[in-house]
């Protein structure tokens, strides 16, 4: 293998390479904000008292979290346009689909990530604010979230990374991220081995790099305890 090479083919196509990483850290980063929103509502029906909304929650997060990605990327890139003439008929981009299935999949982690961070908040802090006559919605937003967030944010931090890998897949159907790259490359330029090297660094140090931020932001939490 010449190294020499890889060097040449990273610093020639340098922009190309840019403009993956920022796709991918784009793809990432609205699929996670968007997914904590969608998995906050699905965390709520799952700690709910109503037996339905319960029932439908943890069978949504079963089938995703049992199901690969790619199987759900191609469901919905085409079943779904498909499934409703609506949206056939508005013609979306493949973006709109690779982006809410992506929403999707980490709505049902991110889901338990928050039920298992207010889950872990002592119970016994509840009983005390119900006993000084404090409301659910006031125990809630002023005991139970702030504790809450400090077990909650390090893990969807750690989601943010998984999900920079797992967009690669989003390559399949030719969205714009960083493995998208190699496909421009191979087609254009027949390079085949040499941008996966380049790719491989630069999701190394994403990773390594938000890895350690996270770490830090964990002892930083874990001083105010």
């Amino acid at each position: 293998m010449n190294l020499m090479e890889i060097f040449e083919v990273a610093y020639k196509y340098r922009a190309l390479f840019i403009e993956g990483t920022i796709g991918t850290l784009q793809l990432a980063f609205i699929t996670v904000f968007f997914g904590m929103i969608l998995g906050a509502v699905v965390a709520i029906f799952r700690m709910t008292k109503i037996k339905v909304l319960n029932f439908i929650a943890g069978i949504y997060v079963e089938i995703i979290r049992g199901t690969p990605l790619l199987v759900q990327l191609y469901i919905f890139y085409l079943f779904i346009p498909e499934m409703s003439p609506a949206l056939k008929d508005l013609n979306l981009p493949v973006y709109f689909y690779i982006v809410l299935s992506l929403i999707i999949n980490s709505s049902a982690y991110v889901s338990e990530v928050i039920r298992a961070g207010i889950q872990a908040v002592d119970p016994g802090q509840k009983e005390a604010a119900k006993s000084l006559g404090m409301s659910n919605y006031n125990t809630m937003v002023r005991i139970i979230m702030p504790q809450a967030i400090k077990n909650i944010l390090p893990a969807l931090c750690n989601e943010f990374i998984m999900m920079i890998k797992e967009t690669s897949l989003a390559s399949t159907f030719f969205v714009n991220e960083l493995m998208r790259t190699r496909i421009i490359l191979q087609s254009t330029y027949f390079l085949s081995w040499q941008p996966l090297f380049v790719i491989a660094f630069i999701y190394f140090v994403l990773t390594y790099v938000l890895s350690k931020g996270v770490h830090l932001l964990e002892r930083r939490l874990s001083v105010s305890d």
